[in-house]
């Protein structure tokens, strides 16, 4: 299995036409509300993971992922820094604990990536803890999938233009100026370093039980179909679904 890098994610991938994104996107949300069915009805268990920039559009995707599900049986979970009483626990404990129950799914916006990211490059563990991260993160990975769980893992990528561009409009946008914050700015500054720090994460970390998906988003419409899409394709191999034949009362034109 090749390892994905960021400098082989064609940034200029586009869906020109609107009518085709949308047709698009409702496919896959229909597919995904019938995977979910098929999740709860039978006690699996699934997690989408998502790391990227930034900006990037996680947020986005993760909202269309979703929008038409059944939310009693979906939860998203957005990751912040830890808590005070995280610290004196292993970084991985907060994790095991928003696990999904049979017949859930959990979404993670950030991950316990963050472990070889930002915790790395900012200095909040040492050189061993993070380099140690990599085959814990391994391991833990490995028992979620033995155990069953599906997991998905995408890393959406932009350009340091793109990124530039939406720092500045959430900047001068009333309604999401919330969004953007010092440690944005800061972060920007390190992109070189944070660009290293996850094509070493990509290589030490994608592997046949739990490989990454990485996204081009530099066009938000492009990143929302494919992850919709690639979610679709990955749930549907480990569960052996195929949701591309739906039953009869899946209409697509309702």
């Amino acid at each position: 299995m090749s390892t994905p890098r960021l400098a082989d994610v064609d940034l200029t991938a586009r869906i020109r036409d609107r009518d085709e994104y949308e047709a698009r996107l409702r496919h896959a949300q229909i597919r995904l509300l019938y995977l979910q069915h098929r999740i709860r009805d039978s006690g699996l268990r699934a997690i989408l993971a998502f790391e990227g920039w930034d900006a990037a559009g996680k947020g986005g995707a993760i909202r269309r992922v979703t929008e038409k599900l059944d939310p009693r049986s979906v939860r998203v979970h957005a990751i912040s820094a830890p808590e005070a009483e995280d610290h004196n626990r292993h970084y991985l404990r907060r994790f095991w604990m928003r696990l999904p129950k049979p017949g859930r799914i959990a979404i993670f916006d950030r991950t316990w990536y963050g472990r070889v990211l930002v915790e790395r490059i900012e200095g909040l563990c040492d050189e061993e803890a993070w380099q140690r991260a990599y085959q814990e993160i391994n391991a833990f990975e490995q028992q979620l999938v033995d155990d069953g769980i599906a997991l998905v893992k995408f890393f959406v990528h932009i350009s340091k233009e793109e990124q530039l561009q939406r720092f500045e409009d959430r900047r001068d946008d009333p309604f999401k100026a919330w969004k953007l914050t010092d440690d944005d700015w800061r972060n920007r500054d390190q992109w070189d370093v944070y660009a290293q720090a996850t094509d070493e994460m990509l290589t030490r970390t994608h592997n046949d039980s739990a490989p990454w998906t990485v996204v081009a988003g530099n066009q938000k419409k492009y990143a929302r179909v494919y992850v919709a899409e690639e979610a679709v394709r990955q749930l549907g191999t480990a569960f052996d679904i195929d949701a591309t034949r739906l039953p009869k009362g899946w209409q697509l034109d309702r």
